[in-house]
């Protein structure tokens, strides 16, 4: 993770709100010593392995786990090398970058293995080193042999500092790591010199996308388009995208729902010498913010009931099972505990023992050695639209290879990849059903199933019945044409004044819109929605209708009369947190919906509460 950077290249990087301002103070230090001695300080800390390893999780939102870790670098704490903005500044003048990565790549990976951490180590490697003619070839999968990594969980992560002069030259080098098990990442994309040229062109298989564009993304439309169009290139180049620098839940809600899934940030924890994230604690931290926004339906019409496999059954009992049953195209495997440990597949069981001898070979090993390699297990509370969005980002999940479902842990039963895919699709047609022709917002359908999920959950939610005032009269004189322009303006201007993780908006019809505000900033949200739409109604009318304040048109008795410019009236119905037995969804908009009446008796803006309590429920 990194934050505003000099143009020093860095191995590894890791900045606090201070370290850039300290970190120019002592470069500008070092460089008043002697070009000597600054290479001897420099050359005496590589030779004396003066550098500590700090480690920041890489996370992923969807399958709440730590899926990797990237390794950040420091020299001696009482020394003005310990910045890396310094370090390896200085390292680049001194002309020692190379012997310095080395050194950095060794510690990585020595303490990765030391700590016993699981997951992708991720180490940052500038370019430019890997296109010196005296690059040592061989040197990090030799490095890797001795210290007992596999290269397969190594991600070499290019930090680009300075232009790329050769990129068919870096190419060819990152094609040689390729073949030796590597995988290639590129750091900080949107803040390099040609990361976007580096993407097509070097193809590799993380992106990493600077903090700038993630920080505040849950407020700022032209970051989430950003991030949007390059959630998009991902899908299109096969790579995978990772989100730096998330520091707050919003930003994390607001990537979710984007499809972001793998991040890494403060807000998961801090680098550390000894990381103590564990998928535990990640898990708690995830579901606290998920309960915390609209609760959605579950997988437990999703689940199929297969027995499933104990960890130390024969491989030959199970291939026998599969041959009883032919219905079946996967096993789940637990432990003594029913959690867990993996999945089994019927195809790749039988293409294993097809080949000669390998019922001699497998045939009493125990099926736990046979485990596919990156089962997929999801909660039973998770999401419809999230296991749909792991799914497809999944290359190697095949249709007919089921996944596995869990309760508090434990094995519940199995999921078929073909019924999630047509729920999705059944979902998305019933939206669209029931979606506003006009502004294609979720039509009363979708507004009734969210409030019956907000009581389901005993949520806090205020709901905002939105009409216009003078919108009959305003379509008499400007045309339907300039009418169906307001509306369209207003329906845009309620989905961005919206927080899309936790707020919900729909079109009831005409002129009438129904908010969903789960935040505590609503009466700011209805403030701005105010401000907005004034704005957009001031380009439409005419002058003369601008300076009377007004314009002439019939009543709904035809008879015609002064009608006030347009403007808003809002019912609000506050709907404390709890459950709420006997209150439906519509006895809850015909509440709000006669607030909404008690607005309209105001002139202009105007916005009128209510909570509903207690004997709301006894009455009913």
């Amino acid at each position: 993770m990194s934050h505003s950077r000099s143009p020093a290249p860095t191995f590894i990087i890791l900045s606090s709100e201070c370290e850039n301002l300290t970190s120019v103070f002592s470069f500008s230090q070092y460089q008043n010593m002697p070009v000597s001695q600054q290479f001897n300080a420099l050359h005496q800390l590589i030779e004396d392995g003066e550098i500590h390893v700090l480690f920041q999780p890489v996370i992923s939102g969807v399958e709440k786990k730590v899926v990797g870790y990237e390794a950040l670098s420091r020299g001696p704490s009482d020394s003005p090398l310990h910045s890396p903005l310094t370090l390896f500044a200085a390292a680049r003048h001194v002309g020692l970058l190379s012997e310095l990565e080395i050194l950095c790549r060794r510690k990585a990976m020595e303490k990765f293995v030391e700590l016993g951490l699981d997951g992708l180590l991720f180490i940052n490697v500038s370019p430019e080193t890997l296109l010196e003619q005296h690059h040592n070839s061989g040197l990090t999968l030799k490095m890797l042999k001795d210290i007992g990594l596999a290269p397969s969980r190594v991600v070499i992560e290019l930090t680009e500092h300075a232009p790329i002069d050769d990129v068919g030259l870096l190419s060819a080098a990152l094609i040689h790591y390729r073949q030796m098990g590597f995988a290639i990442a590129i750091d900080d994309l949107g803040a390099g010199y040609s990361s976007l040229r580096l993407w097509t062109e070097l193809k590799p298989d993380y992106v990493k996308i600077d903090r700038h564009f993630i920080s505040n993304i849950h407020k700022d439309s032209v970051k989430r388009e950003f991030v949007a169009s390059l959630i998009s290139m991902s899908k299109a180049s096969r790579s995978h995208i990772v989100a730096e620098g998330v520091e707050l839940a919003e930003e994390f809600n607001t990537l979710m729902h984007m499809g972001a899934d793998w991040m890494q940030g403060f807000w998961f924890e801090r680098p550390s010498n000894q990381p103590q994230l564990s998928n535990c604690d990640l898990t708690q931290q995830l579901e606290a913010v998920e309960r915390a926004g609209i609760l959605e339906t579950g997988l437990h019409n999703l689940v199929i009931d297969v027995d499933s496999v104990h960890h130390d059954d024969r491989v030959e009992v199970v291939l026998q099972r599969f041959q009883r049953q032919p219905s079946l195209n996967s096993l789940a495997v637990v432990n003594n505990e029913q959690r867990p440990v993996g999945v089994v597949h019927c195809h790749s069981l039988s293409q294993l023992m097809l080949k000669p001898y390998a019922k001699e070979l497998h045939g009493r090993k125990p099926i736990s050695q046979m485990l596919e390699a990156d089962s997929l297990m999801v909660d039973v509370q998770q999401s419809l639209q999230r296991v749909s969005r792991l799914l497809t980002s999944r290359a190697r999940q095949r249709l007919e290879e089921d996944f596995v479902i869990t309760e508090n842990g434990r094995y519940l039963g199995l999921g078929r990849v073909i019924d999630v895919l047509k729920q999705i699709t059944e979902l998305q047609i019933r939206q669209a059903q029931s979606a506003n022709p006009l502004t294609l917002l979720p039509g009363n359908v979708s507004i009734q199933e969210c409030i019956e999920r907000i009581l389901r959950a005993g949520l806090s939610a205020r709901l905002c019945y939105v009409d216009l005032d003078a919108f009959k009269p305003f379509n008499d004189v400007y045309g339907y044409g300039k009418g169906d322009e307001v509306l369209l303006g207003l329906a845009q201007i309620l989905r961005e004044i919206c927080d899309q993780d936790c707020d919900f908006v729909g079109h009831i019809g005409g002129d009438d819109f129904m908010l969903v505000l789960r935040s505590d900033k609503w009466q700011s949200q209805l403030n701005e929605l105010n401000d907005r739409f004034q704005r957009l109604c001031q380009a439409l009318y005419r002058s003369e209708h601008l300076r009377a304040g007004g314009f002439q048109a019939p009543d709904r008795d035809g008879n015609w009369r002064h009608h006030d410019l347009l403007s808003l009236s809002v019912g609000v119905l506050h709907l404390p947190a709890g459950k709420r037995p006997g209150i439906t969804a519509q006895y809850l908009a015909e509440r709000a919906s006669v607030n909404k009446h008690l607005a309209k008796k105001q002139p202009g803006f105007s916005v009128v509460t209510a909570e509903l309590i207690e004997e709301d429920s006894v009455a009913l």
